[in-house]
């Protein structure tokens, strides 16, 4: 079965790169500068950022369904790139690379199903979990640090 993993829009991180740190620290998000590849995974560009390049950490809510799995958590984002846009049943290097934790949705945004699977591994676990009717959309997360990842949906 196809699916598409979507990265976050750039849009709504543009103004965080112009604040302040203060002006950062009251919206509970951190300039960094990445120390160490792999480490810092950005949201938009779905990669991970370079040695030395300035990140945003910033909370995100991934999964703003009205149910009980309305969830968010701390995010990387890099200024100045563009939103991924990936071929039908691609899986990049940042979520191939990693060990991956798979969760399950219906349509009233209730989670169903959930899996950890090395990223090499990811793109049959997709098919898995779409095989089940009931799986309206994914949500992927970095299994080990826990962050949200990427949304995946039927292609």
């Amino acid at each position: 079965m196809s699916f598409q993993i979507h990265a976050l829009p750039a849009e709504p991180f543009h103004q965080l790169f112009a604040m302040s740190d203060e002006k950062l620290r009251a919206l509970n998000a951190r300039r960094m500068t990445v120390g160490a590849k792999p480490g810092s995974p950005c949201r938009v560009s779905l990669a991970d950022a370079e040695v030395g390049e300035t990140v945003i950490l910033v909370h995100y809510e991934h999964q703003p369904a009205a149910s009980p799995y309305r969830a968010g958590h701390a995010i990387f984002v890099r200024e100045g790139v563009a939103q991924a846009r990936l071929a039908v049943d691609e899986v990049p290097e940042v979520l191939r690379s990693r060990l991956i934790s798979s969760r399950q949705f219906d349509e009233e945004g209730m989670m169903i199903g959930a899996d950890v699977v090395d990223g090499e591994s990811l793109s049959a676990a997709i098919d898995t979990a779409f095989a089940n009717a009931r799986t309206s959309y994914i949500h992927l997360h970095n299994a080990k640090p826990g962050c949200f990842a990427a949304r995946v949906t039927r292609a």
